[in-house]
């Protein structure tokens, strides 16, 4: 016994002494079955092409994306996000390749869903910045900003294009206003009910999606700040979310996720509905090039933010590293 009596008389440590003791006590698990896997499909390309601000990660071909599927499926994890990047030639104002049942997203949901079927959510990003020449979400008015109920028209055309090539959920990712009640609508109107809608509730202007931008070829001018969300705010967040569940998302999601815990703490918190957050491309680069200056552990690192996500409130992570979390899990 000690000289100051008996303290400590309690000792947390004594749950933590071996790595079967932590685990049994730990209050957050990671899954494979938590994660979804957004992948880039690359239009006329015969090689993956690799995404230098993303180490790691490329732009697949049609074969190589159906391979991730497979290695995903295997891995159990629950679903796969598809970006489609169609050739410079083909963007226009209007973001034709988006609504064209031949081009590359739609391509690539059948693809995808010949390839596993069922076996692995197909998702899609529903949204005009990766079709469209300015790169922008949305249409432009005569004044050069973005017109949001022009814009939600060209949404009900790509979530029908979208259903109809096989998606099994559509993301309206553009942050405009009415966009969850307009792609319902409009699935409904083709008898797609089964559709579900990922909401993408919180979407903030971020500094941290600059490594996405060469991922989708991106050919924006200016900032989003007008659409996406202020990062000093929160009770918008909220507002968002209401109105989100009022016009029928089925799931809601909060991104980036990282620098974002406390919103998708109390969005969690406020709903009965499935909560997703984005680890996006800023979040995956930073680890991967400390990483690769031995700054930090790296399968560490990955494993921790990923539950940090997770303790925060999200059901489902879509990440960059979603496959080899899984296959590190198993």
């Amino acid at each position: 016994m000690s000289k100051y009596g008996s303290f400590p008389g309690t000792r947390p440590r004594r749950l933590r002494t071996t790595p079967v003791m932590r685990r049994m006590v730990a209050e957050t698990r990671l899954h494979p079955a938590d994660f979804i896997l957004p992948a880039f499909v690359r239009e006329g390309v015969s090689e993956p092409v690799p995404i230098a601000a993303m180490p790691g990660v490329v732009q697949h071909t049609r074969d190589s994306l159906k391979k991730a599927a497979v290695e995903a499926v295997e891995a159990g994890v629950s679903g796969i996000m598809l970006f489609g990047v169609p050739e410079e030639s083909k963007k226009d104002a209007l973001g034709t390749p988006g609504t064209d049942p031949d081009g590359i997203l739609q391509v690539a949901i059948r693809d995808v869903r010949a390839e596993v079927g069922d076996e692995l959510l197909v998702m899609s990003d529903l949204c005009l910045d990766e079709t469209i020449d300015h790169g922008h979400c949305g249409v432009l008015d005569a004044q050069g900003r973005v017109d949001n109920d022009a814009t939600l028209e060209r949404y009900a055309e790509m979530a029908q294009v979208q259903a109809d090539a096989g998606a099994h959920v559509v993301g309206p990712s553009g942050m405009m206003d009415g966009q969850i009640g307009v792609v319902r609508e409009a699935l409904d109107q083709i008898g797609r009910e089964d559709v579900a809608i990922l909401a993408y509730t919180a979407k903030y202007s971020s500094a941290f999606y600059g490594p996405f931008r060469e991922a989708v070829a991106s050919s924006l001018k200016g900032d989003r700040k007008t659409y996406q969300q202020d990062p000093a705010n929160v009770r918008e967040s909220l507002r968002e979310l209401a109105l989100d569940l009022e016009e029928g998302a089925d799931m809601v999601m909060v991104k980036p996720a990282g620098p974002y815990l406390d919103v998708l703490a109390r969005v969690a918190d406020a709903v009965d509905v499935p909560v997703a957050a984005y680890q996006i491309s800023g979040e995956y680069s930073m680890i991967e090039a400390a990483a690769e200056k031995g700054w930090v552990d790296r399968d560490r690192a990955i494993l921790e933010s990923l539950t940090g996500i997770k303790r925060a409130g999200a059901q489902n992570i879509l990440t960059y590293w979603a496959t080899e979390a899984a296959q590190k899990l198993r």
